[in-house]
């Protein structure tokens, strides 16, 4: 039975999908490799955590030995690569961390496997020949886009943040590992994600969070920054699909469709609380607006027309039916 190494599946993406890939793919193995920072939480795997396939290994992906170790003991045939420091406020404030664990975490990953998989430059060893590194991005290395148009897999790269800086750079890493030693990658760069078990800290969480417990709900500048919204499940599927399907060398942008500001969202979660939580004044009235974050980009929008054309991916889940469900598991996760 084959193995494949996760990085990063006790945080918020990698904790949905494990279960998921797991579900779908009785023929495989995982291993999960976690450094458990405070981005992850085993608590989103206790699903999986006595699964005959499933196992799990605290570590970092900057750590070269432990890479390798793990390599040689599970013959791994593939990476699926979630690893990654992703908020990006954190960023602004200590981008050295993002450097460290985006860029060269990536790197390390990268060529570990190439090693192990590949005698040389192009060629692969027996039995590895079908092996895969597949590397998970965000549509914030395209930047920021007016009040028009799309992100397409050929728009140019150009990120604001320390943050998505680090994600290209890791992403440029991963295409030069294809264009250079001919190792078989795929990329796929996503929308924003929504669903259970992202973190409190990430905006979705927060305005739950912060209405329930009758506190001001922060909305950055005047809330009118824009993001396309993708269900957590969705973006598993297209991960799989694109894992499977994909073709080496190629990006993969999975989006939403569900454009809205930040206004919107708050104002949306509010009105769902005061439907299914109802107290005497409606929970809009929390909404504060502060001070914007620097360098904010206005707008992201993923057309995802290449994924569904050629892999054939959809998105099943509607906006409303999937933030329904996010309130209510946030809603049993802080115990209303």
């Amino acid at each position: 039975m084959q193995t494949v190494l996760i990085t990063g599946g006790a945080g918020f993406i990698g904790a949905n999908f494990i279960p998921y890939f797991l579900e779908n793919n009785r023929n495989l193995k995982v291993v999960n490799l976690d450094l458990l920072t405070y981005a992850g939480n085993l608590s989103n795997l206790t699903a999986v955590e006595n699964h005959s396939r499933y196992h799990f290994v605290k570590g970092d992906i900057c750590d070269r030995s432990l890479i390798e170790a793990l390599f040689d003991k599970h013959n791994f045939t593939g990476v699926i690569h979630f690893a990654a420091e992703s908020h990006v406020d954190n960023s602004i404030k200590k981008p050295d961390a993002f450097v460290r664990t985006n860029i060269f975490g990536t790197f390390n990953l990268l060529d570990v496997a190439r090693n192990y998989w590949m005698d040389v430059a192009n060629v692969y060893k027996k039995g590895f020949e079908a092996c895969r590194f597949y590397h998970i991005s965000t549509d914030e290395v395209y930047g920021t886009l007016g009040a028009t148009g799309l992100f397409t897999e050929k728009t140019p790269y150009a990120p604001n943040s320390p943050y998505s800086a680090s994600k290209a750079s890791s992403d440029f890493m991963v295409r030069s590992y294809f264009h250079t030693y001919g190792m078989n990658v795929i990329t796929t760069s996503c929308s924003n994600n929504y669903g259970p078990k992202q973190h409190d800290e990430k905006l979705i969480p927060t305005i739950i969070r912060k209405a329930i417990s009758g506190e001001n709900i922060p909305i950055y500048g005047d809330g009118k920054n824009v993001r396309d919204w993708l269900y957590v499940l969705d973006h598993c599927k297209g991960i799989e699909l694109a894992y499977q399907n994909g073709k080496a060398g190629e990006t993969y942008n999975i989006g939403g469709k569900n454009e809205y500001n930040n206004l919107y969202i708050a104002t949306k979660i509010c009105a769902i609380l005061d439907e299914i939580l109802p107290q005497k004044a409606s929970y809009k009235e929390q909404i504060t607006f502060v001070e914007d974050r620097l360098g904010h980009d206005f707008r992201y929008a993923i057309d995802a027309s290449k994924i569904e054309n050629e892999l054939g991916w959809k998105s099943d889940e509607s906006f409303d039916e999937g933030l329904k469900k996010t309130i209510k598991w946030y809603l049993k996760k802080y115990k209303q």
